[in-house]
């Protein structure tokens, strides 16, 4: 079942996170603090949207997103989005996007954008789910010197 993400999801969400990216793949060190403190920030955003996906009561992935304007059409950007590792391939992920796209639709919105690693499998599931690269966007950045 999926449902609108809720303050008390944020803990349980944190601890999802740290299950996924916590590997050599991603190389990512969340700790309970660090995530709990990072989710917060999306959930507290102004135009924060989320969704947990749930069976027999137990949290099994999640989507942080929220509503971006746009100079055409406002979209709604994809912040975060995982699943247990034990859960993935079993069409959560799916879920969760089709549930965004809901979203996107019934607020009018032009779609659907977000950032990922290209080095995962990320972008074959994104792909499979409907997205396109855009060869238009550059996405950059600057390491602190």
């Amino acid at each position: 079942m999926i449902r609108k993400m809720e303050k008390g999801d944020i803990a349980v969400c944190s601890d999802i996170l740290s299950a996924v990216y916590n590997n050599e793949l991603w190389g990512c060190r969340w700790t309970k603090e660090t995530g709990t403190a990072y989710l917060k920030d999306y959930f507290s955003a102004h135009k924060f949207v989320g969704f947990v996906i749930e069976e027999g009561g137990k949290i099994l992935g999640a989507m942080f997103a929220h509503e971006k304007i746009w100079w055409n059409n406002s979209e709604l950007y994809v912040d975060e989005m995982f699943v247990l590792p034990e859960e993935q391939r079993k069409g959560y992920g799916s879920m969760l996007i089709e549930s965004a796209e809901e979203y996107v639709k019934e607020k009018g919105l032009a779609g659907l954008t977000l950032c990922t690693n290209r080095y995962a499998p990320a972008p074959y599931f994104y792909r499979k789910n409907g997205f396109n690269d855009n060869e238009a966007i550059v996405f950059m950045y600057k390491e602190s010197l």
